[in-house]
């Protein structure tokens, strides 16, 4: 795809019509005749990478990537971060300069109008329960939110079979909460570094979020907010009843595992970059 000498402008693909990401471990990326190259073993195998189409390369553990191929990526608006294991961690996610800005402005747009704020704030309801909210008030709509949140919490328990007591937790003491709500850490905290990649990749504003304000990342709160219910509390209950059958397992790793998993298996990032553009369009 795309051979050759690539620093051309005429070979940008611009962000909105790019749709994926690739994660790559143990691994060197490079350049060579124009061409971003993966040598991935010590036979030396190599495979080309249409980065170009992508919108980020997450790199993983033992992975090493020259500066040509840094400059490379650059130039064509491909984010490039450096991750934990499966994406799971957000070590860092260097910013590109030479972006389409779109997303970016209709954020900006929308976030600083009364009305406009509350019209994602009720698609991002929308997108999670199915329905628009009728209310003009953002405490309202956060109430009504917390309500079916608490109410889903205690369905998605009994589905699992999981001895559910409410949401509770010490932000000072984490391990002194029980293990569902200890297992819900872990896997916001994985879930986030994966919205986190996201964002970086569409390159829209973290600190500009439609419910969550205050924080530097209240826009990868609200995006981990639309997968609570339907990634979230499912995976961190399926790690605690793994772990009730395998005691000696660390439940962060457990937690950590599945969400990495589940990026592989359901394109979950993928998902969220859809997401971003379908909110602000």
């Amino acid at each position: 795809m795309l051979k050759g000498r690539l620093g051309i402008d005429e070979a940008r693909i611009p962000q909105k019509s790019r749709n994926g990401l690739i994660y790559v471990e143990r691994c060197r990326l490079s350049i060579d005749n124009g061409s971003l190259v993966l040598s991935f073993d010590e036979a030396g195998r190599e495979m080309e990478l249409p980065y170009q189409l992508l919108n980020v390369v997450l790199v993983g553990p033992g992975g090493v990537v020259t500066h040509d191929a840094v400059r490379h990526l650059s130039a064509h608006g491909t984010c490039i971060a450096f991750v934990g294991t499966g994406g799971t961690r957000l070590y860092t996610a260097p910013p590109l300069f030479d972006r389409d800005a779109g997303l970016a402005r209709k954020q900006a747009m929308w976030w600083a109008g009364e009305s406009t704020r509350m019209m994602v704030a009720k698609r991002m309801y929308e997108k999670r329960f199915g329905e628009t909210p009728r209310t003009t008030s953002f405490d309202s709509l956060r109430g009504m939110e917390a309500a079916r949140i608490k109410k889903s919490y205690e369905l998605i328990a009994q589905r699992f079979g999981v001895d559910w007591k409410g949401r509770r937790f010490d932000r000072s003491e984490p391990d002194s909460a029980d293990p569902p709500n200890q297992a819900i850490n872990h896997v916001v905290t994985a879930v986030e570094a994966c919205v986190a990649i996201a964002v970086q990749a569409t390159a829209t504003l973290a600190p500009l979020g439609f419910l969550h304000d205050d924080s530097a990342k209240s826009w990868i709160l609200d995006l981990c907010d639309l997968y609570r219910t339907s990634v979230t509390v499912p995976l961190a209950f399926q790690c605690v009843k793994r772990q009730e059958k395998e005691p000696s397992s660390s439940l962060d790793r457990l937690c950590r595992h599945a969400v990495s998993r589940h990026v592989r298996e359901k394109g979950f990032i993928d998902t969220v970059i859809d997401d971003i553009k379908d909110l602000l369009a």
